[in-house]
């Protein structure tokens, strides 16, 4: 059995990004995979790195002490799925604070001569489902940093085998049709994730 940390990232329960959340969550568990549906707002999750923390960031295991059970489940995954939607070119700051916090040196990844080196590497499966209230064009000429945050430096710590990032750009002038579609491509791409 494939055991999937799901992180989601939106505050509102009734938003298009909740719809998405449960979709994964739903299709994830009807395969038969056990999941850790992590609702990083309904937990309380504090994004804020204290001083404490930042000072005490390059100290690996005791730097884990404030996340730790975090740090535990994302141990325990086998698959990361992030979602969330993509406010002012980034993560919402929940999320953000999520990687800040979490994705620590020993944890995330090693530090060997200077190198970063990746430490996630039982994940093996990475996935991102998320919106965009602008256009793809309007995205790349931004940089499209959600995408490269994921694509690059998450899929660098883990080094999946399978990698995923599902996009419905242009959400603020998406149509009913348009959003179910997204949704129904969603529950495919989880079906053979």
């Amino acid at each position: 059995m494939t055991r999937a940390l799901v992180l989601f990232a939106h505050p509102c329960p009734e938003s298009f990004s909740a719809a998405l959340h449960g979709r994964v969550v739903e299709t994830l568990a009807g395969r038969g995979w056990e999941v850790d549906d992590c609702d990083l707002n309904a937990e309380g999750f504090q994004p804020v790195l204290t001083e404490a923390e930042r000072r005490g960031y390059h100290e690996v295991g005791p730097n884990i002490a404030p996340v730790a059970g975090y740090v535990e489940r994302l141990r325990a995954a086998e698959a990361l799925v992030m979602v969330f939607p993509v406010w002012n070119f980034g993560y919402p700051a929940i999320l953000k604070g999520f990687l800040d916090r979490v994705f620590l040196p020993g944890v995330s990844f090693r530090l060997e001569d200077g190198r970063v080196r990746p430490n996630l590497t039982h994940i093996r499966r990475l996935a991102a489902v998320t919106t965009y209230g602008g256009t793809r064009v309007r995205a790349l000429l931004a940089g499209d940093p959600p995408r490269h945050c994921v694509t690059r430096a998450v899929w660098h710590v883990c080094r999946p085998r399978k990698m995923r990032y599902l996009a419905l750009y242009d959400m603020n002038r998406a149509s009913t049709a348009r959003r179910a579609a997204f949704l129904d491509r969603v529950g495919r791409e989880m079906e053979v994730f």
